[in-house]
């Protein structure tokens, strides 16, 4: 019989895949949606003259969560076991921690952003990476590059 699955990776894995789905939803939903989430006015202004950057950044954020995502369901063995998972794991919980702490200097973020953006989606990533943090060291007899 196989252990249950680890919760902290499955709320991270779904956390991740969440995070996907907002930042996918500004694609396809413009400009209301990129400042409805937060991504600045700049970015907003960007999508309605029609620049593509804006759309390609947040694919390719959208792309490396749902990277995320599987990492952590396959740590969570929901599927096959991924190479360099400690690894991977890790570094992923160090990177949503420290954009968590980014909060405490002002310096990092855009003037346009407001102190609720910047509270709000600090303690989100914090929660995220919260989850892959405590979810690594709940698993980390079992992800043993020798099992």
């Amino acid at each position: 019989m196989n252990p249950p699955a680890n919760p902290w990776l499955l709320a991270a894995g779904a956390g991740s895949l969440a995070a996907a789905a907002a930042h996918v939803a500004c694609i396809f939903g413009g400009a209301d949606w990129y400042r409805f989430l937060g991504a600045g006015n700049r970015m907003a202004a960007a999508v309605e003259r029609g620049a593509m950057l804006p759309n390609v950044i947040t694919a390719g954020i959208a792309g490396i969560l749902l990277v995320w995502a599987l990492i952590a369901f396959s740590a969570a063995g929901l599927m096959v076991r991924l190479p360099l998972l400690r690894v991977a794991l890790v570094l992923i919980s160090a990177v949503l921690l420290l954009r968590a702490a980014a909060v405490f200097v002002p310096s990092l973020w855009l003037p346009e952003h407001t102190s609720t953006f910047r509270a709000v989606s600090s303690a989100l990533v914090f929660a995220l990476g919260a989850c892959f943090a405590i979810g690594t060291v709940a698993a980390w007899p079992s992800l043993s590059t020798r099992s």
